[in-house]
């Protein structure tokens, strides 16, 4: 009996060790899938498809035959815009249902951290100070909530649970909407939901409507000292409007999670800024099994001609 050729696939990334970290070489468990680094690949011709993470901007030359790119996070801006890859190609991205949650945490707990006064309570500690913040009930808390997908649906329920007031700013009316939670859909749904808000959480997909959406306009609807938590992505964020809001008072401080070029440079003054909180963008990671599993399951649709479920729409851009 013939045994069918296996498809062949290329592991692309100029950030990290894809194989290793993820637990990619499948080896006799599928061997009908064969991924490959590309010191591995004898025959470009045979490569059909890749799995991502940032790869660089001639990645992909070397492979004449790719159908198919799946990234290993949820981000597919990387791939969308690669000058590599043509619009024939599928773009894919891995869907790890605990992402969501880990979004979800990572939020309420900056929130949290503003909210109760845990930055100065650190301060009181390392001088033996015993100096209670104020503290008010959590829905006195105005938190506005950028982007509805599964990150920011999980963001929303969660920081209802805790009692804050919230608005979301989404693109289409919620099929399950929390309750007492405020939704604006609309071209104008963004500056609506954060206008007066204490706190504004980024969760949205990155696109050509999207980019620079953080900016001195937006900003300026907040309420006066207001928080910016940035977990979307760093193209999001207008650096240089965001330092003067922050110089003007407007907003008092932010998290910072994503940023334009990563990792942050040494020498970016975001690092010394003491009205930051800045995170090496860990609000939210794929586990490796995920990451396993769903890029064996893209293969084998890819190979047998089936429709990619895990396929992004190019046009909407996730």
């Amino acid at each position: 009996m013939a045994v069918a050729k296996p498809i062949y696939g290329v592991l692309l990334s100029d950030a990290m060790d894809l194989k290793s970290y993820y637990s990619l070489d499948f080896g006799d468990a599928a061997p009908d899938v064969r991924l490959l680094n590309p010191d591995e690949v004898t025959n470009p011709d045979l490569i059909r498809f890749a799995v991502c993470w940032l790869p660089g901007p001639a990645a992909f030359s070397p492979y004449p035959n790719i159908e198919m790119a799946m990234s290993v996070g949820a981000g597919v801006d990387a791939l969308l815009k690669h000058p590599g890859l043509s619009d024939d190609v599928a773009i894919c991205r891995v869907r790890d249902p605990n992402q969501a949650d880990l979004m979800a945490g990572y939020a309420v707990h900056e929130v949290v951290h503003v909210e109760r006064g845990f930055a100065s309570m650190q301060q009181s500690q390392a001088s033996a100070e015993w100096a209670p913040p104020a503290i008010r009930p959590p829905r006195d808390l105005k938190v506005a909530v950028l982007g509805h997908g599964s990150m920011g649906a999980s963001v929303v329920k969660a920081l209802a649970a805790c009692g804050f007031s919230v608005s979301v700013a989404c693109r289409r009316d919620p099929t399950d909407p929390v309750e007492g939670v405020r939704y604006f859909t609309g071209d104008a749904s963004v500056l609506q939901s954060v206008a007066g808000q204490d706190v504004v959480i980024n969760v949205l997909p990155l696109t050509a409507k999207t980019e620079n959406i953080l900016n001195a306009a937006l900003f300026s609807k907040l309420a006066k000292g207001a928080w910016l938590i940035q977990i979307g992505r760093g193209e999001h964020l207008d650096e240089d409007e965001f330092v003067a809001t922050l110089d003007s008072g407007q907003l008092s401080g932010a998290t910072l999670d994503v940023f334009r070029t990563e990792p942050l440079p040494s020498d970016h003054p975001f690092w010394a800024d003491p009205r930051l909180r800045i995170t090496p963008h860990i609000a939210s990671d794929t586990t490796p099994r995920i990451v396993a599993e769903q890029a064996l399951q893209s293969a084998r649709e890819l190979h047998a001609g089936k429709p990619l479920s895990l396929a992004v729409s190019r046009g909407q851009g996730y």
